[in-house]
């Protein structure tokens, strides 16, 4: 796995991995990726190239370095499949969160870049709820997370925009725990919801089984917009 930066924990005792996307010029603002359950995968670091190309820079830390590092795992491949759910079973979000804000002080220290936002995906998504009412990321996106609605009780931290991207037939985010979202949700004046109809969880990677072209598309013209108004 080509991850080309190494950040310092928040403690300072040790480091992870990252991959980090550059922009041609200056960057307008720096963007976290965080991943799926599969690690810092292909689609993943498509996601970093695809927000440099917009102008951003673009970091993907790795998020399961203190269980293995550079986890790479393709959800279309069975065996990957299942080491990819033991991860997660063992995944420590707390943790993760800890690691997003020592990116957040690399990219503002370290790179220089002051505006900072995150998207992430499935566990990412997750995340990025998480981010929203913890740290003090600028903007935060977050694209079929998982058990947002068991973390409603820390909404009223969330201070920067959130956006959350909801596909209806999600066979992990349940339409009851769709329901709660939208209820402990639909009030706030920092977040978005927006539902997809008829499309399933992983609708928007990059490649593969799971890719829904329409809903993709639709949600990262969303995404894009909600970016450049909220990041600049």
């Amino acid at each position: 796995m080509s991850l080309n930066a190494e950040i310092k924990t928040l403690d300072g005792s040790d480091t992870f991995g990252a991959y980090v996307a550059r922009p041609s010029g200056t960057p307008r603002a720096a963007i976290i990726v965080m991943q799926e359950i599969f690690g810092v995968n292909p689609g993943i670091r498509r996601k970093c190239d695809k927000l440099a190309e917009a102008g951003y820079l673009a970091v993907a830390p790795d998020l399961f370095w203190y269980m293995e590092r550079r986890v790479e795992l393709d959800p279309d491949v069975e065996a990957d499949m299942q080491r990819a759910f033991d991860f997660f079973g063992k995944n420590d979000c707390d943790r993760n969160i800890k690691d997003i804000e020592a990116t957040i002080h690399w990219i503002r220290g370290e790179q220089g870049v002051a505006k900072v936002g995150c998207v992430g995906y499935c566990l990412g998504g997750r995340l990025a709820y998480m981010a929203a009412a913890r740290t003090d990321i600028d903007a935060s996106v977050g694209y079929y997370g998982v058990m947002i609605d068991q973390m409603l009780n820390e909404s009223h931290a969330i201070a920067h925009p959130l956006l959350l991207h909801i596909p209806t037939e999600d066979h992990v985010v349940t339409p009851d725990a769709q329901a709660k979202m939208h209820e402990g949700l639909d009030d706030h004046p920092k977040v978005t919801l927006y539902d997809y109809q008829g499309i399933g969880h992983g609708f928007a990677t990059e490649t593969g089984n799971r890719r829904n072209e329409e809903g993709a598309v639709l949600a990262d013209s969303r995404t894009a917009a909600f970016f450049t108004e909220n990041l600049g």
